[in-house]
């Protein structure tokens, strides 16, 4: 069984990877396929920059995009769809909370959860909502479920060369602290529900196993992971498998089961290559 030292060396392991010029990145095996609209995170790394400076100087006003999801729910609400559910939390906001001015607390957790809803777009997911220092996003399956796997594994991986290339850079020239972000995804049917009955007003969400699933496993990741459910790791192509290892905890960390099989869900932690 993997200890928590081990956990931590795995997360380490995959960052590094992540960020070294010499390691290939899942994007690049994606953009090296034909009729791929994935985007390179080093391409969204710049504008990321102007962005964050803009809104640490509050010039910036993000634009919405949360409309196009809003849209593909109330089109297909009460109906139900397979999808890969992906949750991304802030880490260390309650320190966060205690050190910094309200204002700039504001500022820096909004356009970190703006600019993790960028990423996701680009990466032809949507995003579902903001809950406090949170975003939790989805791929719906509109094409092969192999497609959207792969996407979003690529998602996660953008959204860390983001927070650690793009936004934490300038922090630091404020002195303000470091972002870490956790990843939890998994994939599963979800029900599209409608609270009240006002067609275009009231409030529409997602129902369903993968959502609980997402951010169980989310809570299991250390900081700058990403940690993806069996049923992710099962759908991805081969070459991308490679960048993952099995994480085996301990039954009192880790006991939740697959409903089919009865034995514990395998989670795979990204490591890189």
């Amino acid at each position: 069984m993997h200890s928590n030292s081990s956990a931590k060396d795995m997360a380490k392991k995959g960052l590094d990877n992540l960020l070294s010029n010499k390691s290939q990145n899942i994007v690049d095996v994606m953009l090296g396929r034909e009729n791929t609209q994935t985007v390179s995170s080093d391409m969204l790394v710049e504008e990321v920059q102007k962005r964050v400076w803009n809104a640490l100087k509050q010039d910036q006003q993000y634009s919405d995009v949360i409309t196009d999801s809003d849209r593909f729910l109330r089109d297909n609400v009460f109906s139900s769809t397979t999808m890969i559910v992906m949750y991304v939390d802030l880490v260390g906001s309650t320190q966060m909370v205690m050190d910094l001015p309200q204002k700039q607390l504001a500022m820096i957790v909004s356009s970190f959860a703006q600019e993790m809803g960028y990423v996701i777009k680009q990466h032809n997911g949507y995003i579902l909502k903001y809950v406090g220092d949170a975003v939790i996003g989805y791929f719906a399956e509109k094409g092969s479920v192999a497609n959207i796997a792969d996407s979003s594994v690529s998602c996660a991986e953008s959204m860390l060369k983001v927070v650690k290339t793009g936004i934490n850079p300038v922090l630091q020239q404020y002195d303000y602290p470091d972002l870490a972000i956790k990843i939890g995804i998994d994939f599963g049917e979800n029900t599209i529900i409608r609270y009240g009955d006002n067609e275009e007003e009231s409030h529409v969400d997602l129902l369903g196993p993968s959502m609980n699933m997402a951010a169980k496993i989310q809570g299991h990741a250390q900081p700058d992971q990403i940690l993806i459910g069996d049923q992710v790791y099962k759908k991805l192509d081969s070459a991308i498998q490679e960048y993952f290892e099995q994480v085996k905890w301990k039954d009192s960390i880790w006991n939740y089961r697959n409903k089919v099989t009865g034995k514990i869900y395998p989670v795979y932690a990204y490591v890189g290559k």
